[in-house]
């Protein structure tokens, strides 16, 4: 390993940490920008299919989440009056392989994350606002060695960042954009990829609830989605998003709930009467419609939300951000470490990473279409219909081609350090 390659991250989330481990394994000096005041997770729960968890073994932390969260089978879909739409099989090995959710707290993820980058070296900056971004260059064939010669198309990237005790600016020779949807490196790089309401809103709550089954059940009704997932022996994660204008005010958060779903299954309603106000969240969901034009611009790499935020309906947001932090780190920064060219490892990340997260974007707009977004009038009772009728194995193939993700082999000598 050549050593000394240095790394700066723009944000300290799932994208953000996932990637700091991963450039850290790969022998980097990484640093990590948070703008919050301590590095935290707000948000509810979450769950992974396989290639979450794929990702999760590349960073080491596989075991830590198993044990913190709970494993259970995608149940299927459901219409509102609790009738089965997909009932997904649990038997067989696709299903095993293919279905089975982890779900999880979002804090305890997070948790975990920032455990691993503080285990490995990362230097982790609290209250520190990003503001600026020089994305630098890099000439394809010139060895990562030769990086900081005074040739122009060799300059390090570059990030400006503001604190309590002033302005700091740090070179690097990568930057690593993970600074959410809203991302303010993107936005420098990228001026036109905006992000778009996505013309509905979520809410989401975790509960103490031990008699719920535990299996992801999802339930699709006009303008609503409804989901229930275990995260430990005694939390179930709920989330009801719906169709609504966007910043909406309802003066009470909790009885506008309970109205919604008053006309649903039996099990729907309870989970909803059974949580508290202080345990219930709303948030307007925002996507990048497209994703952003490329993921790479000079020595800047741009990974999670901000790079490819996508609509929840397929629940890969948090999985695609680890994907590209575990690719970060084995497409680009061990490559380099290794002696490669830095300009051909971003290019190859840059196809690898548009091509896999603009399929899934893609995936997560169709069933929102053929979903949630649908009407109400004669639309639901023939997609239910249809639904019924159609074999499982079709659901399953495109299970399968989410969760079969792995991750890029370690190159021998930086899994060896």
């Amino acid at each position: 390993m050549t050593g000394g390659q240095t790394a700066i991250v723009a944000g300290g989330g799932i994208a953000g940490l996932a990637s700091a481990v991963a450039l850290a394994q790969a022998g980097w000096r990484v640093t990590v920008l948070e703008r919050a005041p301590a590095f935290a997770e707000v948000g509810a729960g979450l769950g992974f299919t396989a290639n979450g968890m794929a990702a999760l073994r590349a960073l080491g932390i596989e075991e830590a989440v198993r044990a913190a969260g709970h494993l259970a089978p995608h149940a299927g879909y459901q219409d509102r009056g609790g009738r089965w739409l997909v009932r997904l099989p649990e038997t067989g090995p696709v299903p095993r392989t293919v279905m089975t959710i982890c779900g999880i707290h979002r804090q305890q993820l997070h948790a975990a994350l920032r455990q691993a980058a503080e285990d490995i070296g990362a230097e982790l900056v609290t209250g520190a606002e990003v503001t600026a971004v020089r994305s630098g260059s890099v000439r394809s064939g010139v060895p990562s060695d030769n990086v900081r010669s005074a040739d122009p198309a060799g300059d390090p990237a570059a990030v400006t960042w503001r604190t309590s005790t002033g302005e700091h600016t740090g070179e690097a020779d990568l930057v690593v954009a993970a600074d959410g949807v809203r991302s303010t490196v993107r936005t420098q790089l990228f001026p036109d990829a905006r992000v778009r309401y996505a013309g509905s809103t979520s809410w989401r709550a975790v509960v103490r609830d031990c008699a719920f089954e535990g299996r992801l059940i999802e339930v699709w009704g006009p303008g609503t989605e409804f989901g229930a997932l275990r995260i430990s022996a005694d939390e179930v994660y709920w989330y009801g998003e719906f169709v609504h204008a966007e910043a909406a005010h309802f003066a009470d958060e909790l009885a506008t709930a309970e109205a919604h779903f008053a006309g649903w299954a039996p099990w729907v309603r309870a989970m909803v009467a059974g949580t508290a106000a202080s345990q219930l969240m709303r948030h307007d969901v925002y996507h990048l419609p497209g994703g952003c034009p490329r993921y790479v611009r000079g020595r800047v790499v741009i990974t999670g939300d901000a790079a490819h935020a996508m609509l929840p309906t397929i629940g890969q947001g948090a999985a695609t951000a680890l994907e590209d932090g575990v690719c970060v780190g084995r497409m680009i920064a061990a490559p380099v470490s290794d002696g490669g060219d830095m300009a051909g490892a971003l290019a190859a990340f840059d196809r690898a990473r548009r091509r896999r997260c603009g399929q899934l974007a893609r995936q997560a707009n169709l069933v929102a279409r053929l979903g949630f977004e649908l009407g109400d009038g004669w639309r639901q009772p023939v997609r239910n219909t249809l639904l019924r009728l159609i074999p499982t194995g079709p659901a399953l193939r495109a299970g399968a081609r989410i969760a079969s993700w792995t991750p890029p082999e370690q190159p021998a000598r930086s899994a060896q350090e």
